[in-house]
């Protein structure tokens, strides 16, 4: 079945920690709009450490700031292939997550992830896929279930679409749509690349991050999204679908590091230990609406997030997949087009 298949999908791709402290604090550095505010209130309560949070809009914003330094951050939350990315430039250090007394509910297909073999880095947080959100009161035609949708719409959508502000999900966006491989070299190939970016540029209203709002005020009818975004979206706007396209999607792993100059260690890793709990895994997939590692979660989520059809997938979706990190000289080809479609 479809359904489960895409599930299994996902899941396959993928202490000492300090006791309960009387005081300190975090500082903790997350996408926006993706952290559970009581979740950061559960945990001060229980511990006593205050967490200050500060949100970023992709993992190129994220890397930027944490390779230039002085930011004072403790943990950060990079996708899979930015953990890679991370590791190999020395910016994160192992917090050893796989030692701490809560490791034991992480799910086993989230153990040996290609990432962080053995999880001595990273805590996950969530996982998910990269489609499109379509408002199906303005378009529900024959290119619903495409990339289509954002590269050659419609004539109702030309102007009301939204990409997302993450270079690696809206490049191998475009590489999905005219099926070309991921982590692409060829020069022919990322020719073509550029000229649908920068052609579909005309036809969309933004490149931005804040999606939800833009979908439910109407001010897009089609946004480039993350499967628990659109969620959240639908919950306000039973018209707006998630759209996994046929041509293949991108799947992500986010996870939550020790940053090599951090200051609040032992409270960092008190946190590391206490999202991987059943009960605050939840908390973070109930507010976020993303699928969660941790075994157990599942009898303190929202019924909802069961059947949704964003996270389990649908027949006739398409197929999605971890992008590892790219070379070096891959990376530095993909930065020019991106930076060339912002202009």
């Amino acid at each position: 079945m479809k359904i489960k298949s895409t599930l299994s999908l996902l899941l396959a791709g993928l202490l000492t920690a300090g006791t309960a402290s009387a005081g300190g604090e975090l500082n903790f550095y997350n996408w926006g709009n993706y952290t559970n505010p009581e979740l950061l209130e559960k945990f001060t309560e229980e511990t006593g450490i205050t967490v200050n949070l500060d949100g970023y809009d992709s993992n190129e914003t994220m890397l930027a700031k944490i390779k230039a330094g002085g930011h004072g951050y403790d943990l950060a939350v990079p996708s899979d292939y930015a953990v890679m990315m991370m590791k190999e430039e020395g910016l994160i250090v192992p917090a050893h997550v796989n030692k701490m007394p809560n490791f034991k509910y992480v799910h086993p297909d989230h153990i040996d992830v290609y990432f962080d073999k053995g999880r001595e880095y990273g805590a996950p947080w969530q996982w998910g896929t990269t489609g499109i959100s379509l408002n199906t009161k303005h378009y529900d035609g024959p290119k619903a279930n495409s990339w289509a949708l954002v590269f050659d719409p419609p004539e109702v959508l030309k102007g009301k679409i939204n990409m997302v502000s993450e270079m690696g999900d809206v490049l191998n966006a475009g590489l999905f749509y005219l099926g070309l491989p991921t982590c692409n070299s060829n020069k022919a190939d990322l020719k073509k690349l550029n000229t649908l970016l920068t052609e579909s540029k005309k036809n969309w209203a933004s490149i931005d991050y804040g999606v939800i709002e833009k979908l439910t005020s109407e001010d897009v009818y089609a946004s480039h999204n993350w499967n628990g975004a659109s969620m959240r979206a639908r919950l306000q706007n039973p018209e707006i679908r998630y759209v996994m396209p046929k041509e293949g999607l991108m799947a992500w792993a986010d996870n939550v590091v020790l940053l090599r100059d951090a200051r609040n260690v032992e409270e960092a890793k008190t946190f590391l230990n206490f999202i991987m709990h059943p009960e605050n895994a939840a908390m973070i997939s109930n507010f976020a609406r993303y699928g969660n590692a941790i075994v157990g979660s599942a009898e303190y989520m929202d019924p909802e997030m069961s059947k949704a059809p964003e996270i389990i997938g649908y027949e006739g979706a398409g197929t999605p997949q971890f992008v590892p990190p790219c070379p070096q000289d891959v990376v530095a080809m993909y930065t020019k087009i991106w930076n060339n479609l912002l202009k």
